[in-house]
């Protein structure tokens, strides 16, 4: 496994420092942020092409924290995005030439399993630095559409929502009736806390 312009195990040593340890999601992730991150052309992406690309996670789990540690993406600087669709999968976006990878682990159990049998069937330790990257992982070159409230920088725009008085930025209101609603107000039944009297 040889890569161009990463080594793998300083990437592993960055995201376990920041993760805590190395998990197999850490390692996996690890390998899936160098894969993605070269197939986009981006070959310092916490230096100088630090503002050319973006990063869709797919999961909220353990590669996340890895490709986020590699990649110096994150949410605030609207350079990470999480899909959480339960999936070990990522799209790297270069901003600059609009080419798009989605990098995605291999099921090679099948169908459905248990979290158990799965744990049981993973790859561990030396399995992530002698298996290929064509073993583990699909990698697809994609078209994404990025919406201009998506794109990092200062927001697209602020409205204040008419009901509760909160500011909403990035095109994440809903109008009704010629007024600006934050979704919470707009539709009470998504909304994923509730009010104490």
């Amino acid at each position: 496994m040889e890569y161009t312009n990463f080594d793998y195990n300083e990437c592993l040593e960055t995201a376990k420092a920041f993760h805590g340890d190395a998990c197999s999601g850490i390692k996996i992730g690890s390998r899936m942020a160098i894969i993605g991150l070269e197939a986009i052309g981006i070959a310092d992406p916490k230096g100088s092409d630090r503002k050319d690309f973006m990063v869709y996670v797919e999961s909220d789990r353990c590669a996340s924290d890895a490709i986020l540690a590699i990649t110096g993406c994150h949410p605030g600087k609207r350079t990470l995005k999480v899909l959480n669709y339960g999936k070990m999968a990522a799209v790297f976006v270069n901003l600059k030439t609009g080419k798009a990878v989605r990098v995605s682990s291999k099921n090679k159990d099948g169908d459905t399993v248990t979290t158990r049998e799965m744990i049981d069937r993973e790859p561990r330790g030396d399995d992530y630095l002698t298996s290929s990257d064509e073993e583990l992982f699909d990698v697809k070159e994609v078209a994404v559409n990025i919406p201009e409230g998506e794109l990092p920088g200062k927001p697209a725009r602020i409205v204040t929502c008419a009901s509760c008085g909160e500011r909403v930025m990035d095109m994440r209101d809903v109008t009704v009736d010629g007024k600006f609603y934050c979704v919470p107000c707009a539709f009470k039944e998504q909304r994923y806390y509730s009010e104490k009297n």
